[in-house]
């Protein structure tokens, strides 16, 4: 990750930066995850293999271990601000542009500067200090990031004031997820390793309960499978899946058995925890009647029902028309009623499903049958390849 240079060279990339830092984000579920031991566990070896590492924040919290573990690393003083009579202390990232690091350490990424300091937010100096091209290591919660802030405020009951934009996340260079189970941190935090003892018990009560850790450990996991996914299909050749996340599409028509087939959908999108999609393609010749109209109109609304995206498109091409929809939005999975045609008419012409089969690579097809005494048990599944 880092390149050693010379100091003439070190000088030179102050003014003219060869290349933009690299940013590497420790990322957990909660505090007491071992977030910054992990960060500084991984600066002490690349100190010792000769890069020049400096600490420039860090909050220990009187957590021991953490303070033993950043003896012999270079810490940068803080920068002293006075206001309203007090003398406050922020990361002072002037003086770490003067000393150009080749990597250093900043704690707590969504942190809200002192009022009157040069910016508002922790992550703005390190933008920052990336600019300089010098290499970041930083630390934080998974509940800091913007876009979910309204999920974790509806899982802990806190509304989380101090956020990092998700672009930082996703401009990052590595994401790694320090990860515990929620049993851990319950016993890291009776232990005294996370708070003073007179804020455990009050702790254990609200925010470290055991269903809310839960929820916390697996929003952090996903954002971590969103980011090897992103990274992966932007370096694999066009054309290729690369899908970590289930993402379920049905696909409804004028026949009445699309109903069932949007609820089956819904139902396994649920299951896998995964977003839900509905497609209804429309034929450019053929106007709908009235009743097929409000058929489509009430599978758009229990789509909404069902917090799905509904999908409209015109083809005369059922099959190509699915392909690429699946296709753009990355499905894994497509629900589709059995054919409609007679037996003779699928000799002749084929079936969606076959077309799909051919068309579709890596995606699993789930035919249900439309016989509504046999629809729980009837189903039938295909695998068009083997999901990378």
């Amino acid at each position: 990750m880092l390149d050693n240079t010379n100091s003439d060279a070190a000088t030179n990339a102050s003014i003219y930066p060869a290349r933009r830092g690299k940013h590497k984000i420790f990322i957990g579920m909660a505090p007491g995850v071992g977030k910054t031991y992990r960060m500084l566990e991984e600066a002490k070896r690349l100190k010792q293999e000769g890069f020049d590492v400096v600490i420039g924040l860090l909050e220990t919290h009187g957590r021991k271990e953490t303070a033993e573990k950043s003896s012999g690393l270079e810490l940068l003083p803080r920068k002293e601000i006075s206001r309203e009579g007090l003398t406050l202390t922020e990361m002072d990232t002037e003086a770490i542009l003067q000393r150009l690091p080749q990597l250093v350490l900043v704690d707590e990424l969504a942190h809200t500067n002192v009022p009157g300091s040069l910016r508002e937010k922790r992550y703005q100096d390190v933008e920052v200090i990336l600019a300089a091209g010098i290499d970041v290591y930083s630390t934080m919660n998974v509940q800091h990031l913007e876009s979910l802030n309204d999920v974790v405020a509806r899982i802990t009951g806190v509304v989380v004031r101090e956020r990092v934009p998700d672009r930082i996340l996703d401009e990052a260079d590595e994401v790694v997820v320090v990860d515990v189970t929620p049993e851990t941190l319950q016993e890291r935090l009776l232990e005294g390793k996370i708070y003073a003892q007179a804020k455990i018990q009050q702790a254990l009560e609200n925010f470290f309960q055991r269903r809310n850790l839960i929820a916390l450990r697996e929003l952090a996991l996903r954002e971590l499978a969103d980011n090897i996914e992103e990274n992966a299909i932007a370096s694999i050749p066009n054309g290729q899946f690369c899908n970590i996340h289930e993402r379920v599409l049905v696909c409804v028509s004028t026949y009445p058995n699309s109903v069932q087939l949007l609820r089956r959908g819904a139902r396994l999108a649920n299951y896998m925890n995964a977003p839900l999609y509905v497609v209804f393609v429309a034929d450019p010749e053929r106007f709908l009647t009235k009743e097929e109209s409000l058929h489509i109109h009430n599978c758009e609304k229990l789509c909404q029902e069902f917090e799905g995206n509904f999908i409209r498109v015109t083809s005369s091409n059922i099959a190509t028309a699915i392909a690429e929809v699946a296709e753009k939005y990355r499905i894994t999975q497509i629900v589709i009623g059995e054919s409609q045609r007679s037996r003779w008419q699928i000799l002749f012409k084929g079936s969606l499903t076959q077309k799909l089969v051919r068309l579709l690579k890596n995606i699993d097809i789930h035919i249900i049958a439309s016989d509504q005494n046999h629809r729980d048990s009837s189903q039938m599944s295909l695998k068009t390849g083997k999901r990378q």
